[in-house]
């Protein structure tokens, strides 16, 4: 008897043995429901979800904002400043076993520099890489340009002028598989069989109907930062607050953005679970200065008086955003005080520029549509309500009448470049730490192809300048042009709201320095538990 009672104690002992644990999976909103390619550097504005997790950046940012090592483990600045030289880490590889190498990188700017990178505007005004204008345009050989393999575990970077901000530029620098890309071409990165990572996580699985991602650990992966969870899944179906809220309540999700309707039930329910984080980005119309009727500098000023952005923020908005009042959020470095201060709610000066406009209570004035996004996060949560308010506003004060379009991400990009429409609200968040960062937005065509010389001028010699207090004097100047010519109307910058499922953990669930909870980027992904 004691002996069946043993043997049959080791047969529940080793089937228990047997029994795979429970993966630990963590399932949040996606953003975009469309998506061609997971590669970042291919295309940023129709990529899949996760490509930014599965690839490994030169350098990342922690959640108290530190610039930390990650695919380079060191750098150095040349004498004259212009050049830079990366170190890769030697243990790094690809998923499918080959090195990681500095031709990797190399590759990654080559190809987008010369296929019409929705990006490219970027890497000229922020990496400022030397040639990169020229070689985009067409105008030189893509070896011309400041990029260069010194060995396997080399790389260095040439600017056309001193760059002090570049290692956070490079944040954003990943590399591509020219391994995988010789043998299937940009198809690469569309079927998940093709797909090699450099970073944390690997690609489980892609719905592309919905661009929903299964997001596994990596193996192969040796650099820092390495996820603690099993799994990540980016529903992008969920994105909305409107279907995220739902889900949450459901246990099918374990954090979702709240819209203003929204944030007064949650805070009730789950007090403790409201992660609250204050983004460095900026919400702004843009316009096309050529077009008729924002050809006008007066017109584009009066609709920067129109606005009350503390009406906005407060009662449409239920404070997931404070007003803006400048490019530069505050709390941004280079945020300044004096350019602030300008902006403000004075309907009887917007009318006033209207009618010296020739709009006198907008009589004569043209009808015009507003384009915008589609978006999930928070983004997904403060845009509709504030384009119905600015419509709203600007029909009250100044006797306009604005139609309101949301466009999937590819196609608002693609018709901000292209000039198809002449006025846009845009969304904008930080990248790296530095003003340039912002202000490179509309630096010699940039991002909204403005080209306003006096801007040009004092952006430059700011990006360049070795004294930060000059740097800082000089980009407050270029806001100052900003503000005279009416380029651009500041409105909000966002506080993200999320409700967070009490079954998480980690270091990425602990309030920063500043006591707000990290956004939710490469960094909480890796330092998330799940119990």
């Amino acid at each position: 008897m004691n002996l069946l009672l043993k043997l049959a104690g080791s047969v529940a002992l080793a089937a228990s043995l047997m029994v795979p644990a429970l993966a630990q999976t963590v399932t949040v909103p996606g953003q975009s429901t469309t998506a061609t390619y997971m590669d970042y550097m291919k295309t940023v504005y129709a990529r899949a979800a996760g490509s930014d997790m599965i690839q490994i950046g030169l350098t990342a940012f922690d959640k108290d904002f530190n610039l930390t090592p990650i695919a380079a483990e060191s750098w150095s600045q040349s004498a004259d400043g212009l050049t830079w030289t990366f170190k890769i880490r030697p243990e790094l590889n690809w998923s499918d076993g080959e090195p990681l190498t500095a031709e990797d990188f190399v590759f990654a700017l080559q190809h987008a520099a010369t296929t019409g990178y929705d990006f490219a505007w970027y890497w000229s005004f922020a990496g400022g890489i030397k040639n990169w204008d020229d070689v985009t345009a067409g105008k030189a050989d893509v070896s011309t340009l400041g990029l260069k393999a010194v060995d396997d575990k080399t790389l260095e970077v040439t600017t056309t002028a001193p760059k002090p901000y570049l290692p956070s530029v490079v944040s954003l620098w990943y590399p591509v598989p020219k391994h995988q890309f010789d043998k299937y071409g940009e198809e690469w990165s569309t079927n998940v069989e093709t797909i090699v990572s450099s970073g944390p996580w690997v690609v489980k699985e892609w719905v592309k109907s919905n661009n929903t991602v299964t997001l596994a650990k990596n193996p192969e992966y040796q650099g820092p930062w390495k996820p603690e969870i099993d799994e990540v899944v980016l529903d992008s179906s969920l994105g909305l607050p409107e279907v995220g809220v739902p889900a949450f309540l459901a246990g099918d999700v374990d954090m979702t953005s709240l819209n203003t309707g929204q944030v007064a039930m949650m805070r009730q329910r789950f007090a403790d679970q409201i992660h609250t984080n204050p983004v460095f980005a900026t919400q702004y119309i843009s316009f096309d200065l050529e077009k008729a009727p924002f050809d006008n500098t007066d017109v584009r000023r009066a609709f920067y008086y129109a606005i009350n952005r503390d009406e906005l923020t407060s009662t449409v908005l239920k404070d997931i955003a404070i007003p803006a009042h400048s490019i530069l959020p505050p709390g941004f470095p280079g945020y300044s005080e004096n350019v602030a201060k300008q902006a403000v709610f004075d309907p009887e000066k917007a009318k006033e520029l209207l009618a010296k406009a020739g709009y006198p209570n907008g009589e004569g004035f043209p009808s015009i549509e507003i384009w915008f996004r589609e978006e999930g996060g928070y983004n997904g949560a403060i845009l509709p309500p504030m384009a119905q308010y600015l419509q709203s506003q600007f029909k009250q004060i100044l006797g306009v009448t604005m139609n309101i379009k949301v466009m999937p991400g590819k196609d608002w990009m693609e018709g901000m470049l292209a000039r198809k429409n002449n006025i846009y609200l845009a969304p904008y968040e930080y990248d790296y730490l530095d003003p340039s960062n912002f202000y490179g937005l509309f630096y010699n065509g940039g991002r909204h192809t403005y080209h306003i010389a006096a801007y040009d001028e004092l952006v430059k010699q700011a990006d360049s300048a070795s004294s930060w207090d000059e740097r800082v004097n000089l980009y407050e100047q270029a806001e100052q042009v900003m503000i005279d010519q009416g380029l651009i109307v500041p409105l909000t910058h966002p506080v993200t709201m999320n409700v967070v499922s009490d079954k998480l953990g980690g270091d990425a669930m602990t309030p920063n320095k500043q006591g707000f909870y990290p956004n939710w980027s490469g960094y909480v992904y890796t330092h998330l538990t799940k119990n």
